[in-house]
C-alpha cells in the first residue's frame, strides 16, 4: 500500500498540483498586500482620505470608552479589498493560461 501511495504522490500531476497550490497561496498574499498597501491608499486619498479597511455599517450604536464603535458591523471596505484581490489574481491567471495555450498551439504546429 505504501508503494502505491508513493507512486501516486510522485506522479507529475500530483507534484505539479502541490507546487501550484503553494505558489498560488504565496501569490495571493502578495496580491493582498499590493491591494491593501499600494493600490487602496491612493484611491482612498483621491476619494477624500478614506481608509477602506475602516469602512463599515455598524449594526448597533454601542461605543467603547474611547468613542469607537463596538459590536457587529458590515465591513464593506474589506469586501472591496477582497474583490480587488480576486480580480487581480483572476486576471493574472487568465494571462498565464492564455500564454500557455499559445505556447501549446505553437508546439502542436511543429
Amino acid at each position: 500500500m505504501f508503494k502505491e501511495f508513493r507512486e501516486f504522490a510522485m506522479k507529475g500531476n500530483v507534484v505539479d498540483l502541490a507546487v501550484g497550490v503553494i505558489i498560488g497561496g504565496a501569490f495571493g498574499k502578495i496580491v493582498t498586500s499590493m491591494v491593501e498597501d499600494i493600490i487602496m491608499p491612493p484611491i482612498g486619498l483621491a476619494m477624500g482620505k478614506v481608509d477602506f479597511k475602516n469602512l463599515a455599517i455598524w449594526l448597533t450604536d454601542a461605543l467603547d470608552e474611547k468613542g469607537g464603535h463596538i459590536g457587529p458591523a458590515i465591513r464593506y471596505g474589506k469586501f472591496i479589498n477582497t474583490v480587488l484581490d480576486f480580480l487581480i489574481v483572476a486576471f493574472c491567471i487568465f494571462i498565464v493560461v492564455k500564454q500557455m495555450n499559445r505556447l501549446r498551439s505553437s508546439d502542436a504546429k511543429k
